[in-house]
């Protein structure tokens, strides 16, 4: 008799860390913002943590997504240009957006369609990681894909490995975080990268999340110590108004002027087909809107070629070109191994080579298959 992707995920389980006993053999899980309470046999809001007789049990030991991407796809584009990124994800989501391009592995256990993913599955080792980074030639070490924030513990056992190796570590993340979870990944991650949906919270929740969660997450994010970098999917009819994308650039302004804001296209995916692509205009009036606010670093994305200079980085100091980009490639490259503009010696926010000639232009800029 076939196993189904439940039965076969249960078993790919360790007990969590991330989460307190209560009585009757409750737990309440901290893994991310939505702070499940789960009674005995039952599971959290992303399907893939349960509660085994009063016991927390949580996704260990396997990946569902594993391939190595250029940093800048993630996108991070003040961490180490041009180094590939390796890059797994697990099986589950805490939201259900109608929009994922992940939703094969994200909406595993809550939509029968994604179901096939059970075939993506594959058992690996912290150390196997580890291996297929040096095969990649990878840099960076990265959780992506699905939410990060509910697979932590495997995450931080890869990261420990990684680090060690000489690796970065990186979340790719929705920013539904907790204090207890950014406590417990903090020792091992360097970058935080997280997705701004939108600044409507009744929005925020046809997602799955809480708006002031994510905000909450991102300023917990940066008061961390962690690198940050923002993106807003830009879609046209639900968060591209003018009134919207000025309250985001607002927020992230006050939170710091220094975290790139990535405004990208959407396209048509998964359940939602109604809105129009997103077109180049769109993308530079909303990247205007957050220079105009006060952010430094502005970013439009998923349309290389089309959006002019909002590829590339720009000294904070004089303006000068530092990195011109296109798409994942890297084209030319002027920052110092002390992270300094190479004309005027101002400080260039992020996390850089210490050696430029480690830069590789005009690389391929496509992902690496692992297998």
């Amino acid at each position: 008799m076939a196993t189904s992707i439940g039965e076969l995920l249960d078993t790919l389980t360790v007990e969590g860390e991330l989460y307190e006993k209560l009585p009757n053999k409750e737990v309440r899980c901290f893994a991310c913002g939505h702070r499940c309470v789960i009674r005995e046999g039952k599971r959290g809001i992303c399907q893939v943590r349960f509660n085994r007789d009063g016991e927390l049990r949580a996704p260990h030991g396997y990946v569902a997504a594993l391939q190595s991407d250029p940093v800048e796809k993630k996108p991070f584009f003040h961490v180490l240009p041009s180094v590939n990124a390796l890059t797994f994800g697990m099986l589950g989501c805490d939201y259900h957006c109608g929009y994922c391009q992940n939703w094969l592995t994200s909406q595993a256990m809550r939509d029968p369609s994604s179901d096939v993913s059970v075939n993506y599955i594959r058992k690996i080792s912290p150390e196997g990681m580890v291996d297929y980074a040096r095969k990649t030639n990878a840099s960076i070490v990265v959780s992506s894909y699905n939410e990060p924030l509910i697979t932590s513990e495997w995450a931080v056992e890869i990261f420990k490995q990684a680090k060690a190796a000489g690796l970065m570590c990186a979340y790719v993340s929705n920013g539904n975080n907790t204090p207890e979870v950014m406590e417990y990944i903090r020792p091992y991650i360097s970058a935080y990268k997280v997705d701004l949906k939108c600044m409507q919270d009744k929005n925020y929740r046809k997602l799955g999340g809480v708006l002031q969660n994510t905000l909450d997450g991102i300023k917990r994010a940066h008061d961390a110590g962690l690198w940050v970098e923002i993106v807003t999917l830009t879609i046209p009819g639900f968060n591209d108004s003018n009134e919207e994308l000025w309250d985001a650039a607002r927020f992230i302004a006050g939170v710091s002027k220094d975290i790139p804001w990535h405004v990208t296209a959407f396209h048509k995916d998964y359940k939602m087909t109604d809105p129009d692509n997103t077109d180049a205009k769109t993308l530079i009036r909303a990247a205007e809107i957050g220079r105009e606010a006060g952010l430094r670093f502005v970013y439009a994305g998923n349309l290389p070629g089309q959006v002019g200079e909002y590829e590339d980085t720009f000294c904070p100091g004089c303006n000068f070109k530092l990195v011109k980009r296109r798409g994942y490639i890297i084209q030319e490259y002027h920052i110092t191994g002390e992270g300094k503009c190479h004309q005027c010696d101002a400080k260039v926010p992020g996390l850089w080579h210490k050696n430029p000639s480690q830069v590789a232009l005009n690389g391929l800029g496509v992902p690496l298959p692992v297998y």
